[in-house]
């Protein structure tokens, strides 16, 4: 017997894993933007610039992925 995770394709969740797949990604890309905030905040009161420069730019691009995945999630939702 398959396991779910290689079964499943929305009979369960009632969404297509490929959809699935894109709300998750979403997700992530937004948990990560504010977990990243935390560690700016951690960079910034200990003066370390570069380190919050760095997570700057990763959160910057978490934001990107993020918005690039709603994106394509009302392309997808909308045909």
């Amino acid at each position: 017997m398959a396991s779910i995770g290689t079964q499943e394709t929305g009979h369960i969740t009632g969404t297509k894993d490929k959809d699935y797949n894109i709300l998750w990604f979403v997700e992530q890309c937004l948990s990560n933007v504010l977990r990243l905030e935390t560690y700016i905040q951690d960079a910034d009161r200990e003066g370390d610039s570069e380190l919050a420069d760095f997570f700057r730019r990763a959160q910057k691009e978490s934001r990107k992925g993020a918005e690039q995945g709603k994106q394509l999630l009302r392309q997808r939702i909308a045909s």
